[in-house]
């Protein structure tokens, strides 16, 4: 399956709910007599039922436009599109908060747990299909990712037209982020100022890990306060790998407070709100591509796990 919703190109299916339409390809050869077999093969986890409903209901049409019937046969190299959709879904304690809107940007402090994009038990209840509802902008789109356990800030953008100029801002190192994060402190810490090492994907889809070879993540840290057996942290990464803070942090052996994947992959359960992962993307600052002004955003929200602090 894959999400459609940075396509800036027209699609055989309009957004519908805030819900931009799900593609898959149909491989070269295969044995299936129709594509209703296939969508059933391709999807175990959806019953026959309810691709039958959605055909029905010409919610599933090819890369032209054309509604797939029941009876169509298969047709390889072809790419069919329908709308993703759950049963039920998790309901999160808290509300993204919008910052900034413009002609070009929207700029939201995320609280934890929402992911960015749908993902997994996460549909409407995603960052984006939410903004996208309320705010009524189907052509938006994120222009980077945070996880769904970490907090603050997230940029969107709302125009095709100058997606690319803010785009590029964040592989040529042109967008200042800064975190926040509370993590362990054991006696005798010592942090360096800058911490380089190469990441890669872990055998598990979950994790990423350190290997030997030539660093491709870099992080900035400075310590602003120390509190018992925790300390926070000022975080600036120079790179964006896929859990860079966390895993950099790991390794220092200061892990992030509630850090359900690092240095321990917990089991999968229901999310414990009362304890959040305390990371915080804090802030962006950057020089608007489009009129050479300096800008800067802040987020609101801030970390409570201090486990040594008195009331």
């Amino acid at each position: 399956m894959l999400p459609l919703d940075a396509v800036a190109a027209p699609l055989p299916l309009p957004v519908r709910d805030g819900v931009g339409p799900s593609c898959v390809a149909l491989p070269a050869d295969g044995p299936w007599p129709t594509m209703l077999d296939f969508l059933v093969q391709r999807f175990p986890a959806i019953a026959r039922e309810t691709w039958v409903e959605r055909i029905a209901a010409r919610d599933v049409v090819d890369e032209h436009g054309e509604p797939v019937t029941l009876a169509r046969r298969y047709q390889p190299r072809l790419r069919l599109y329908y709308y993703r959709a759950l049963e039920s879904e998790p309901r999160l304690p808290e509300d993204e908060v919008v910052l900034h809107r413009d002609a070009h940007l929207v700029v939201v402090d995320k609280p934890p747990y929402m992911p960015v994009t749908p993902s997994g038990p996460y549909l409407q209840q995603s960052l984006l299909v939410r903004l996208k509802r309320r705010l009524g902008i189907d052509e938006l789109v994120p222009l980077h990712r945070i996880d769904r356990a970490t907090a603050g800030l997230v940029l969107f953008s709302v125009s095709p037209a100058t997606r690319g100029r803010y785009q590029a801002l964040f592989p040529d190192r042109a967008m200042h982020k800064e975190y926040e994060a509370i993590v362990h402190w054991p006696p005798g810490t010592n942090l360096p100022a800058s911490y380089r090492s190469r990441l890669v994907p872990d055998a598990h889809f979950m994790r990423t890990r350190e290997v030997p070879g030539e660093p491709n993540a870099e992080t900035h840290l400075q310590v602003l306060e120390v509190c018992g057996a925790h300390a926070r942290l000022r975080l600036s990464p120079v790179s964006g790998r896929k859990h860079q803070l966390r895993v950099h942090c790991n390794a220092l052996g200061v892990p992030i407070v509630d850090d359900a994947i690092y240095p321990t992959l917990l089991p999968y359960g229901p999310d414990d709100f009362a304890r959040p992962m305390q990371l915080l993307a804090r802030s962006l600052a950057f020089v608007d591509p489009l009129t050479g002004v300096a800008r800067s955003f802040t987020s609101a929200r801030s970390l409570g796990g201090w486990p040594d602090r008195q009331p």
